[in-house]
């Protein structure tokens, strides 16, 4: 985040990206040294329990939060972002390539729960989409 926090319209976020801008700003502020392995699962869990209190009193909210004023989606896209930049800057400081490691728990998982041909063609007969929607 050297001089700013702008992004030119053009650039891609990747996890590269977040990795680089999170290791310049720790350096430019002589952080490294408090960024070990385990204060930062420290501050990500202090991080995940802030993004939690948005949600906590507010039962299920459909997808989209529709009904969500835009200062609180506002809120809670920074304590996505906080979850996030902590989650980046602790796979880093344990040499861990997030991107790929994400990717493969991916592959993992197809494996683990493999596609239902039951529910998918009921899903399909249903007109529901892969993501619990529905197509009407």
């Amino acid at each position: 985040m050297t001089g700013g926090i702008e992004i030119g319209k053009e650039e891609q976020v990747t996890l590269d990206l977040l990795k680089k801008k999170m290791d310049d700003f720790a350096k430019e502020r002589d952080w490294e040294r408090f960024h070990s392995p385990r204060n930062l699962l420290l501050a990500l869990v202090g991080e995940v329990g802030e993004l939690s209190e948005i949600f906590q009193w507010k039962g299920e909210v459909p997808k989209g939060l529709p009904d969500w004023k835009e200062e609180e989606k506002q809120h809670l896209g920074e304590e996505l972002s906080d979850v996030l930049l902590y989650l980046v800057r602790l796979s880093d400081m344990c040499g861990v390539d997030l991107g790929k490691a994400a990717l493969r728990k991916v592959e993992l998982n197809a494996i683990k729960y493999p596609i239902n041909p039951t529910i998918s063609s009921s899903n399909k007969n249903n007109n529901v989409t892969e993501d619990g929607g529905s197509e009407n």
